[in-house]
């Protein structure tokens, strides 16, 4: 093999590397490619491509600092590597390799990996520190592996089949006032958006995110632009200003849990499962936190399959759909991915 050069993105370096590359080896990498493209000096304000779901995924917005390079063969781009700055998560920078199958195993994932931290250490954050997405029992994770990343969190995507979980019974009118402990909530709700903000911010604790304020969160994850198709919440039902024994005043009771649809993409069949965020009041105590996911995902998959992305720091929604897959239930869809990082 002829000795490689290494240059930045150029136009058209797409078409040629995706040609070269086939398919992706997983849904990880295929977020990564939309990465690719010219070198961008702008500040850490811009978001990730994929921040509308339970990650700050792959992928990068216009205005984001970013560093793309390119290794020819004989003139011909053969491996592209990125890394990019993430409003999200400042703490790291994401960070993808990718090269043609005939050229691995001989050091170019290596260097470019090499290029992309030189890169990362004179961005302007001064943030050296990378992240990456990986499935597992790919080359891609066998690569970040031997490069000394460690899974800093796993992610799996489920589906719950339909009349998986017993429905609960939610209380009365008199238990709950004039108010139903289920409701149908738009998602530009303040109080919804204040919810999922700071449920994400728990489960991502393992790389804690910048604050996030209510507009943020609408935008991140309950826009239209984010995909988000409509909300549900479960609540506690309404509690009187003065104690037990008096009627509840005209108030909806506290927020426990929520779910957040996404329309589904085109083509989709009506009996495909619905994709849903579905989290919980992150100062419920563990046992209540429990009890509202299994109570609101019993309801929400009562009649139609459900889709999930399962985290393991979600620890309450994990105490519920374990079990099912255990059961054959519900079932696992793909292999698992990784986030991985130094």
């Amino acid at each position: 093999m002829a000795q490689l050069t290494y240059r930045p993105w150029r136009d058209g370096d797409d078409h040629v590397l995706l040609q070269l590359w086939g398919d992706a080896e997983g849904a990880a990498a295929e977020q990564f490619r939309g990465a690719f493209g010219p070198d961008a000096d702008g500040a850490q304000q811009g978001a990730a491509a994929g921040d509308g779901g339970a990650h700050d995924g792959a992928g990068s917005a216009p205005g984001a600092w970013r560093r793309c390079v390119v290794a020819e063969d004989q003139g011909i781009p053969v491996a592209a590597g990125v890394v990019y700055a993430s409003a999200l998560h400042p703490q790291r920078h994401w960070a993808y390799v990718e090269v043609a199958r005939d050229h691995r195993r001989q050091g170019v994932g290596t260097e470019l990996l090499r290029r992309l931290r030189e890169a990362a250490e004179a961005s302007p954050s001064g943030v050296a520190a990378l992240r990456s997405r990986v499935t597992v029992g790919t080359p891609g994770a066998d690569f970040a592996a031997a490069r000394g990343f460690s899974t800093l969190q796993r992610s799996r995507h489920v589906v719950v089949r339909p009349g998986s979980l017993k429905l609960p019974v939610f209380g009365d009118g008199e238990d709950s006032g004039d108010f139903p402990l289920v409701e149908d909530l738009a998602t530009g709700s303040v109080e919804l958006s204040d919810a999922v903000a700071r449920y994400y911010t728990e489960i991502n604790d393992w790389d804690p995110p910048a604050p996030i304020s209510v507009g943020r969160a609408q935008q991140l994850f309950l826009s239209d632009a984010a995909g988000a198709h409509g909300a549900v919440v479960l609540r506690a039902p309404a509690e009187s200003a003065f104690g037990s024994g008096v009627a509840p005043s005209k108030r909806k009771g506290r927020l426990r849990a929520f779910a957040v649809s996404y329309a589904a993409p085109s083509g989709a069949a009506a009996d495909d499962p619905s994709e849903v965020l579905l989290g919980h009041e992150v100062r419920l105590d563990a046992e209540d936190a429990r009890d509202a996911v299994r109570g609101l995902l019993a309801l929400i998959a009562y009649q139609h399959p459900v889709s999930l992305e399962l985290d393991d720091s979600m620890a309450a929604l994990r105490a519920t759909v374990e079990p099912l897959l255990a059961a054959g239930a519900a079932e696992q869809v793909g292999a698992d991915t990784l986030t991985v990082g130094d």
